[in-house]
Formats: C-alpha cells, structure tokens, sequence
C-alpha cells in the first residue's frame, strides 16, 4: 500500500513552502513574541485566507475549497516548520471539525463560511474531562467532577481553564455537564457573562486563556450527552493534524542542526564530522523517520475515515510529541552556548514543541489510549 502523497498534494507543499518563508519568517514571529500586547500575526491570518486554507477541507457550497484532510496534513506540516503564530489549529482542526462532524444546516452556513473567510477564529474546550479520549468500551465509569462548566437550559456556568486561542477567539465550543451527560454547547465569547484571563505559557506565540461562564446563553451542538462522542471523534482527526505540525518542526529542527553541525568549526574541523555530533543527529532522524511513518498511516486512517483512526492518531501523536521534543532539544544541544542565548532561534522550536505536547490531553494520554484500543481490538 503506497501511503505517499500524490504528485498535486506534493506541488501543493512547494508552493505553501516557498509562500511561508517569506510570509512567516523568525523575524516575524520574535515580534509577537516581543509585543506583549500581539497575540497572533493578523497579517498573516489574513493572507491565508485568501489562499483558501482555512475553508480547505470545508464543502464549496458551505464557502471553502471542498479538498480532502490530505491537502491539510500538508499545509499541517508546513505550518509547523516556520512555527506560525496563528489561531490555525484551533479554528480548522477543531472548531470547524466539530460544525462540520455535529452541526446543524444552519450553523455549518452561519459558522463555516465566516470561518473560510479568516471572519471568524474558533477555540474548543473540552479536553478538560481527560475521559473523553479513553475507550469507553472498557466498561469503565469517569467522574465528570473534572468538567468546569454545567448547563441548564442552555446557560452555562463555570471555568475553563488554558484553552488555546481562548484570548482572541470569536466563538468557542465548550463541553459541559448537563446533568448526568456530557454535552457540546456553541458559545458567541463576546456575549454579556463571558470573562477571558490570558494565561501565560511557554510559548508566548500562541494565545492561551481561561474562559468564564455566568449564566451564559449557548447553542447546543449535537444532541443531549453525545458530547464526549464527537470530541472523540475530533481529537482524532486533530491529533493527526498537530501530529503533522510536529513533524514539520522537528524536521526543520534537524535542518538547523545539520547546517549548525556543518558551518561550525572546532579544532580545525565542523562539529558534524566528530561522532558525538554524528549520533544526535542520526538519533534525531530516526525518531522524525518514526514519527512521519505513525504520520502517513494517521492521514490515510483519517482521508478514508477508516476504523483504525483511533489507533493510527493515538500513534501518530505520541510518535510525533517524541520526535519533536528530541529534535528541540538537540537542536539546542548541537548549537551549544549560542543555541542557549535569546537571540538564537533555537529555543523557539522548544516552546512550540512543549506547547504542542500539552495541546487536546498529554502524550501519556494517548499512549494510554493507543494501549487501550490494541487492547481491545485483541479481545474481540
């Protein structure tokens, strides 16, 4: 089975390539990262937009493009090589996953072409209840006590806390305890109850917030208690979806490397040809090598909606957190004192790596999923 990309989706990423290196330099992402006050690049929001992106997996007559997940797992990757400080994640993997998996008609046409147009930034909170990507068919009961906000009649109470792009974000999707059930709720974040408080992270080029309820008027996604059943279903899809984000850093991680490894001399010869060097970055390949195989098989599992989703994203996730930690890391390492310093891009790399990691629940998480899913697949 070929699980390559075809030759369209491979012009696809030369061309997103080359517009991303100038449309997304470091120098642009250190000035988000100096402004207290930017929380995204609006610039470059905007001109993702008009190249279709945001709406590429969003059927024509609901205003996008109408591609398949494959195109996204392309333009994933490239997002993630130049670390771009933009809500995309949150808004395409997430929020419009969900319209687009549990919406009605008239939300999909209310929400996705405002979403297509780069009007409308999305955020979804709901991996707060760490159960929701467990198989539930372990017979196994979850307290829902980790769930901060309740509903009732459609008003919603409570704390979300750390939700990605919850600062700049137009709408959310919130999970919330309805009862003894578990529900989806849109919610408009300007409306009269809604409090946001930026939470800091370690990666200041991506906005984190905590989002407050009182007595909020929400619209309901889905039925009644199929809440944690489309978050599975999305977290999936965004697994493979960050997955690819990661592995586009961690490749660019061991192309600064080798160029560091290369350039740089030390008695008389470049540190790439002493073998100290030669192992980390072999190392480092083997992982990202790993991680792109977990990723090829995600993006096939998720184009063709196959049953072994659930596995191939739980792999993919945890094979590409691995990959691009490591790469980070010895991408530091390989830079030496200067791969420490502020102005190296270096530790760019590994605030994006550790803020991808905690992004939709843990690595440890996964992995417990992955486990949990071959388990079961061997009893029946």
């Amino acid at each position: 089975m070929n699980f390559d990309f075809s030759d369209d989706q491979k012009a696809l990423r030369n061309q997103s390539r080359r517009f991303l290196e100038t449309a997304c330099s470091m120098q642009r992402l250190r000035r988000i990262l100096d402004n207290n006050e930017a929380t995204y690049d609006r610039e470059l929001w905007k001109s993702i937009a008009e190249q279709g992106w945001l709406g590429a997996c969003i059927r024509e007559e609901h205003g996008g493009l109408g591609l398949s997940h494959l195109e996204l797992c392309v333009l994933s990757e490239e997002l993630g090589r130049v670390l771009a400080p933009i809500p995309f994640a949150s808004t395409v993997y997430l929020f419009a996953e969900a319209l687009m998996l549990a919406g009605s008609e008239d939300q999909k046409l209310s929400y996705l072409p405002r979403i297509a147009r780069g009007d409308l930034i999305g955020a979804v909170a709901g991996d707060d209840w760490i159960g929701s990507i467990i198989p539930l068919a372990q017979n196994r009961r979850t307290s829902f006590d980790n769930v901060g906000v309740t509903a009732q009649d459609c008003r919603l109470n409570g704390i979300k806390s750390a939700v990605i792009d919850g600062g700049i974000a137009d709408a959310g999707i919130v999970l919330a305890r309805e009862q003894d059930l578990l529900s989806l709720f849109i919610v408009n974040l300007n409306a009269k109850g809604v409090a946001r408080k930026k939470v800091r992270t370690l990666d200041p080029t991506r906005d984190c917030a905590q989002w407050q309820f009182g007595e909020v008027l929400a619209e309901r996604l889905g039925r009644p208690g199929q809440g944690s059943k489309i978050l599975e279903t999305v977290f999936d899809k965004a697994a493979v979806l960050i997955a690819f984000e990661q592995l586009g850093g961690a490749d660019r991680c061991l192309e600064m490397a080798g160029l560091y490894a290369a350039d740089r001399y030390a008695f008389g010869k470049p540190i790439g040809s002493f073998q100290a060097i030669k192992h980390k970055l072999v190392d480092v390949f083997v992982k990202n090598e790993l991680a792109r195989a977990n990723c090829y098989f995600g993006a096939w599992a998720l184009n063709t909606n196959a049953i072994q989703l659930p596995i191939a994203a739980s792999a993919a996730r945890v094979a590409a957190s691995d990959a691009f930690w490591h790469a980070s890391k010895e991408n530091i390492q390989t830079h030496g004192g200067i791969g420490y310093t502020w102005e190296s891009d270096c530790h760019l790399f590994y605030r994006r790596a550790c803020l991808l990691s905690t992004a939709i629940a843990s690595p440890e998480i996964w992995k417990e999923r992955l486990v949990s899913h071959l388990e079961y697949q061997a009893e029946e």
